[in-house]
């Protein structure tokens, strides 16, 4: 993206100049008590500065269009264009001034006063490149930092994206499996089981776009797969859910923050009906805390990693905080953070 020439600032930086230097001219001249020729010298130089400022803005505007203002071309087209200009405008605007406005007669033949002339373009031209340069360089400090913010956030946002395709992937797998199973079996559960993975779908491709869900959102969500789980495990799979109705319309999670961690428990534990698994889901203060009763398979299952890992890479992604995962002698929680309204306007 082409860096936009800040004209108003460079303007505004011009004008600031002419006023201070030409209004210690004017004080320099009124303590020698030469108070006509302060007000005179004082006109010139505001107006010369003021002109060799404008003109500065408009080379700028002028050769950005045609080249790279980091270049070296571009550079010396300035520099070049900026001191002719500043040194005619002296020599133009000085002696034709003073000869009309003072009794003094035509100047262009005094070579001493004019390589006072042309020393003082010089000068000035010198001091507002350095003070337009330094806008130059702030613009673009600006620039490249919004630049980089933009990349940061699309990297964030290609991650998260990264993260979020790898939950629906393996949980698809996973379910089909289930579901010809079921049908070998049951095929009335198989229809049941096919019902909930539907709407958990359905819900998968809706919030597909989507960076955080409501609570209530997350709960169907999560809802619909403990039926699913239990249509499979019977009752060797017991969860409570307990969260309040303000919670449930007033907090947020990231999508699918919930179901993952449930597969996680029923992934690692053993479960039957002569030792069920019990999920409990339950608010602490500002956290979701989803625990479950620790009886670790005897027997390693491949993993992906991409449960708990996942979470926690996309909470760090989108908010900065962190999953908090406590392991004791009999149980094992996860706690992560609700989100409040600020990132309720970061859904899509």
């Amino acid at each position: 993206m082409k860096i936009k020439i800040p004209i108003k600032s460079l303007n505004r930086l011009s004008w600031m100049v002419a006023f201070l230097m030409s209004g210690i001219a004017g004080l320099i001249l009124l303590h020698e008590k030469r108070i006509k020729e302060a007000l005179l010298y004082t006109g010139l130089t505001a107006v010369t500065i003021t002109l060799i400022g404008f003109f500065h803005v408009y080379v700028l505007a002028a050769f950005s269009k045609q080249m790279d203002i980091n270049s070296v071309k571009f550079k010396r087209h300035r520099y070049w264009s900026t001191y002719i200009a500043s040194a005619a405008l002296y020599l133009i605007i000085w002696p034709v001034s003073i000869a009309l406005f003072s009794t003094k007669p035509w100047m262009y033949d005094d070579w001493i006063l004019m390589a006072v002339f042309i020393v003082g373009s010089v000068v000035i031209n010198s001091v507002i490149l350095m003070l337009h340069n330094t806008i130059l360089l702030h613009t673009q400090k600006t620039h490249a930092d919004l630049e980089l913010s933009e990349l940061k956030a699309a990297h964030a946002e290609a991650a998260n994206l990264l993260l979020k395709q790898q939950i629906h992937p393996h949980f698809l797998f996973n379910a089909l499996n289930t579901l010809k199973a079921l049908y070998n079996k049951d095929p009335e559960s198989g229809d049941s089981y096919l019902v909930h993975l539907a709407s958990f779908l359905r819900a998968s491709i809706f919030n597909h776009a989507a960076k955080v869900s409501r609570l209530d959102q997350e709960l169907m969500i999560l809802e619909d797969y403990v039926q699913m789980q239990k249509i499979r495990f019977g009752s060797a799979l017991q969860c409570t859910i307990v969260l309040s109705e303000y919670s449930l319309q007033n907090f947020y999670l990231p999508s699918f923050s919930l179901q993952p961690l449930l597969e996680n428990a029923i992934k690692h534990n053993e479960l039957t009906e002569q030792t069920p698994l019990y999920v409990s889901v339950q608010q602490c203060e500002d956290r979701i805390v989803i625990s479950n009763n620790l009886q670790k398979k005897t027997i390693k299952t491949d993993s992906a990693n991409s449960g708990l890992a996942n979470l926690s890479e996309r909470y760090r992604l989108h908010s900065g905080d962190e999953v908090i995962i406590e392991v004791k002698e009999n149980k094992f929680s996860v706690s992560i953070k609700l989100l409040t309204d600020e990132y309720s306007d970061h859904r899509r």
